[in-house]
């Protein structure tokens, strides 16, 4: 774990933090990135439905990237807690640049999933998938 961030939302009495895992791009380490979810979506007092729901968007996120991810390079996985929702932020340096087809069955599953799901692409080759999970389903709570 590399950060730890406490930002102000758009109102003074709340808190949202923000956690970051940096972790070898290989498949192998996945288990601490869903372990981190579970444990985070918890904390946010997710149901145990959402929570493995969660798990398995993580999962498949960095499933789409880690086959086209350079190895010397880290996966980052971004955890944005906010008072009804996480964020996270999943990015890998790939060597196309290329983002995940949205017409795809993974990303189906993904939208299914989290909710919310987008993907971007830098000049770098840094591909981000983001996926945003509402406590409930509901954005508006």
């Amino acid at each position: 774990m590399s950060v730890y961030d406490r930002t102000r939302p758009h109102t003074q009495d709340q808190l949202r933090d923000v956690v970051e895992l940096r972790l070898p791009a290989e498949s192998a380490y996945l288990s601490v990135l869903r372990t981190a979810t579970a444990g985070l979506a918890a904390r946010l007092d997710f149901t145990l439905d959402e929570i493995e729901d969660l798990r398995i968007a993580v999962d498949e996120a960095c499933a789409l990237l880690l086959p086209d991810a350079r190895p010397d390079l880290p996966l980052i996985c971004r955890f944005t807690l906010e008072p009804d929702c996480l964020e996270v932020n999943v990015e890998a340096t790939t060597n196309t640049g290329r983002t995940p087809g949205r017409d795809s069955f993974a990303w189906t599953v993904l939208t299914a999933l989290a909710g919310e799901v987008d993907a971007s692409a830098d000049a770098g080759g840094t591909v981000t998938i983001t996926l945003r999970k509402h406590r409930g389903g509901n954005p508006d709570a």
